[in-house]
């Protein structure tokens, strides 16, 4: 496959706190925006100007930190919010609405015929007021595959320059989101954004398939924070269309670590430590047979470098361990074992760690070491 570019759009101060129960300081919004801009995010969506004249000022003021990446606002496709978006120091707007007709039909009790022709109008609106616009395509999942070119050709036509195919409800899956993605990039020359939720557990995997069929530009968050299960994860993406794809995004990760703790701090939701790429445990080994290989050749389990996200490996000693592993932890904490003084203290873990459900921490199995307390 030949390397080529997407462009990632995060939408962590957007999205991401959408999710119920989230609502960052103006102090955190400026330290994640930062953060994203250090790491080389292209696009950051930053807010909804409708929500009222706080949120106004927080858009107004981080679109005056002098970021190098892109900001935009995400709207409804209304006339009087569009009106709010307009001299805040944003150039560009997501104009967000329903195409399916169970949300056309159901929540606006409107007809298809309504919904082009309000994207006429109020892209032109927007256009007029001096913004570029996405056509948010809400519920795009959902929708008749030829009303959405209809939707793309109306768009492109009004003067938009892109669409997001939006998976609002999380119901797509990769192989639908390739054909569909396809028939619009064959339709269209906008540009096409895609926005996935996690409901099903494949809004990382859609976003990649997106990507394969065309798509320009990636919606995601940081950690994968977002409304019900969360949107796209931004470290699953950039990892994932690198190391499967070669496609490259110009986000580097290797400061990742501190800004998804800062996420994680700020969303006041706790990551699991089985998250990919940023749990706590993810980048660790505890099985015998698995630690032999990696201290032969880290190749031989690892499918992922650790390095890339700003992580290292971390040898666990429990109950699956050997006793080469618990030669190696002990060499890093400056102790070298003989074979024999290592089985005997592996022993001493097993016991450990069926009686506190837990591994030992470096203390603890200083202390195993010298007095055999578990």
């Amino acid at each position: 496959m030949h390397t080529r570019t997407v462009t990632i759009d995060d939408t962590t101060l957007r999205d991401g706190e959408q999710s119920a129960g989230v609502a960052f300081s103006l102090e955190e919004k400026i330290d994640i925006a930062t953060r994203l801009d250090r790491l080389g995010v292209p696009e950051l969506e930053i807010g909804i100007p409708a929500m009222g004249m706080r949120e106004r000022e927080e858009i107004r003021t981080l679109a005056g930190l002098g970021l190098n990446a892109r900001m935009l606002v995400w709207s409804r496709m209304r006339q009087n919010d569009i009106q709010e978006c307009l001299h805040l120091g944003i150039g560009f707007a997501d104009l967000s609405i329903p195409v399916s007709s169970q949300q056309i039909k159901q929540k606006l009790q409107r007809d298809e015929g309504w919904s082009l022709e309000t994207i006429r109008t109020c892209v032109q609106q927007a256009r007029d007021g001096g913004l570029a616009v996405c056509v948010g395509m809400e519920d795009a999942s959902r929708a008749d595959r030829d009303f959405l070119l209809r939707v793309a050709t109306t768009a492109q036509a009004a003067g938009a320059e892109r669409i997001r195919f939006a998976d609002t409800v999380g119901v797509m899956e990769p192989f639908g989101v390739l054909d569909t993605i396809k028939a619009l990039r064959s339709a269209t020359d906008l540009d096409i954004e895609m926005h996935a939720h996690d409901d099903l557990g494949l809004a990382t995997a859609n976003t990649l398939a997106a990507a394969v069929a065309g798509a320009t530009h990636l919606n995601t968050t940081v950690n994968g924070l977002g409304e019900r299960a969360g949107n796209a994860a931004l470290e699953e993406v950039v990892v994932g269309l690198r190391q499967l794809y070669g496609i490259e995004t110009g986000v580097d990760l290797r400061e990742f670590p501190e800004l998804s703790a800062r996420v994680e701090t700020a969303s006041g939701e706790p990551l699991g430590w089985r998250k990919s790429l940023v749990g706590k445990r993810v980048f660790s080994h505890e099985a015998g047979i698995h630690v032999d290989g990696m201290l032969k050749d880290l190749a031989n389990y690892q499918g992922v470098d650790p390095a890339v996200v700003g992580r290292s490996h971390q040898f666990i000693l429990g109950k699956h361990s050997g006793s080469s592993a618990v030669m190696s932890v002990f060499a890093e904490m400056g102790l070298e074992l003989e074979k024999p003084e290592a089985t005997m203290l592996l022993g001493k873990v097993r016991q450990f760690v069926a009686r506190h459900k837990r591994p030992p921490e470096s203390f603890e199995l200083l202390a195993l070491h010298r007095h055999g307390e578990g």
